[in-house]
């Protein structure tokens, strides 16, 4: 969202609709459902009755800050990591010139990234490209990562109690507003009257996978790797 006027719980809502309301529709190429069957103890002779059990999706926001970027999204039962996180890739450096080692060897360097975690550790950490002491130039992903329970000698609060302390401190900025609710609903509603229709087609993924492996179709359309999928 864009920064609101105040930090006022009605100023951060508005942003809030306003950047939801930008978001363009959801087409059928832009999305992949899920289904793990050890997950619901369901089985593949019931087909018709399957619910999903992950999402993926490329969700593109239309307004003049995020032109170009795709925001991705994954969620699901049964993934072999259970994370909460936020990740921001920096587009690769036009014209690199560190893209062989002193060997001459192409180097296949992963992007730059900024991740915010919430689960399981809250954390913020800089995934870098850096060069490995010595004479050669062979260069290797490192992490700095800020973890919040070894850096402050206080009780993180869970999510939830954050949420009653603003109800007892009357804040209502990390709320959700009627407008807020319908304008989110209204970006899942195309995949939603698929699902109705039966239009949707289900991706099998084994429990304890990194989801289904259509989905990594979905990333590199659009030139990104999930790292953590490596």
């Amino acid at each position: 969202m864009e920064p609101p006027v105040t930090l006022d719980g009605e100023d951060v809502r508005h942003e809030k609709v306003k950047v939801l309301k930008s978001i363009r529709k959801l087409g059928s190429s832009d999305v992949i459902l899920g289904h793990s069957e050890a997950d619901s103890g369901s089985n593949f002779k019931d087909m018709e009755n399957l619910m999903p059990t992950y999402f993926g999706a490329v969700l593109h926001i239309d307004n003049a800050r995020w032109d170009g970027v795709p925001f991705l999204i994954k969620a699901g039962r049964g993934l072999k990591k259970n994370r909460v996180e936020i990740r921001i890739q920096f587009r690769r450096v036009p014209g690199n010139i560190y893209h062989k080692d002193g060997g001459g060897h192409m180097q296949d360097l992963v992007t730059n990234e900024l991740i915010l975690r919430d689960v399981p550790d809250e954390a913020i950490l800089i995934r870098i490209n850096n060069k490995i002491p010595g004479l050669g130039m062979n260069l290797e992903a490192s992490e700095l990562n800020l973890l919040y329970k070894d850096k402050y000698n206080v009780d993180v609060t869970d999510s939830y109690e954050q949420l009653l302390h603003d109800v007892i401190d009357g804040d209502n900025h990390l709320f959700m507003r009627s407008d807020e609710v319908e304008a989110a609903w209204n970006i899942l509603s195309p995949v939603l009257s698929e699902l109705d229709n039966n239009n949707a087609t289900l991706e099998h993924y084994e429990f304890g996978s990194k989801g289904p492996d259509k989905a990594g179709n979905l990333w590199a359309k659009h030139g990104v790797k999930w790292l953590d999928d490596l």
